[in-house]
């Protein structure tokens, strides 16, 4: 168990070791969950998808290129749950 030492002003440093552990990189944030108990989850904080993170995503893994007709076309069926 870590222990850690609260500063005067309510701030609290983790461990290298405590960070590494959560999966956590500098910049990146964490949630804290409080429990009615008095006890608290501390988990790292997971991004949520976005469209930023998707474009590109398969760049260069295909030769073919599809018209906007086809990709249209692919997406109707898709969500009219059809192959």
């Amino acid at each position: 168990m870590a222990t850690l030492t609260v500063t005067a002003r309510g701030q609290v440093t983790f461990r290298k070791d405590v960070l590494q552990h959560l999966g956590i990189k500098p910049g990146e944030k964490i949630e804290l969950d409080l429990l009615p108990d008095g006890r608290a989850v501390l988990t790292a904080a997971r991004q949520t998808g976005s469209i930023t993170n998707f474009v590109g995503l398969l760049a260069g893994r295909t030769r073919k290129v599809a018209s906007l007709e086809e990709i249209s076309a692919a997406a109707s069926l898709g969500w009219a749950g059809k192959k």
